[in-house]
């Protein structure tokens, strides 16, 4: 490693576990979306709570304006109020369709970055930031939601999910990525 700039491997590494990160929230949310009924998941114990839907909603809305917008340069006209006030139910299957679809381009956006782009400033949501805090940005707010998520999936059901169960295995957990 000596003979290898640190910089570029640490912006390589970044890029590539945040690209795990987006996939592995976006499998468990599906997961939690296969598991609930269309009635759950726009559940809501009290006004001031968001429904699954409608955090399955913003996180879309969030992806796409500050990874495949603010990084990618897609334009995007994004209603955030919208993704909180809605209370029609959309059905799961097409709730976890949203979501990979924004996942997969943001996807194809982070796989075109180099390290050199991560400095790169940019103007997303009113903020000024770099493409590498829009980045961590987005996988941060990703995985809060996500665990916001998976709290109410438990909460609905009442069943585990099953999701650390490989650590049960410690041969079977050797090299995976958290």
């Amino acid at each position: 490693m000596a003979d290898r700039p640190v910089l570029p491997l640490l912006a390589g590494d970044f890029l590539r576990v945040s690209r795990h990160q987006l996939d592995t929230r976006r499998q468990r949310i599906e997961a939690c979306l296969a598991r609930l009924t269309n009635a759950q998941i726009w559940t809501r114990r009290h006004d001031v709570e968001n429904a699954v839907g409608n955090l399955v909603l913003h996180l879309c809305g969030n992806i796409e304006q500050w990874i495949v917008g603010g990084v990618g340069g897609k334009a995007v006209t994004r209603d955030r109020d919208a993704e909180f006030d809605r209370r029609d139910a959309i059905p799961a299957a097409e709730l976890a369709a949203r979501l990979r679809a924004v996942v997969r381009a943001a996807d194809a956006v982070l796989e075109t970055l180099t390290p050199d782009d991560l400095a790169e400033p940019r103007s997303i949501q009113g903020y000024d930031v770099t493409v590498l805090h829009a980045v961590y940005h987005v996988v941060e707010h990703l995985a809060e939601h996500t665990g916001q998520i998976i709290w109410a999936t438990k909460g609905l059901t009442g069943r585990h999910l099953g999701f650390y169960d490989y650590l049960d295995d410690a041969a079977d957990s050797t090299g995976r990525m958290p």
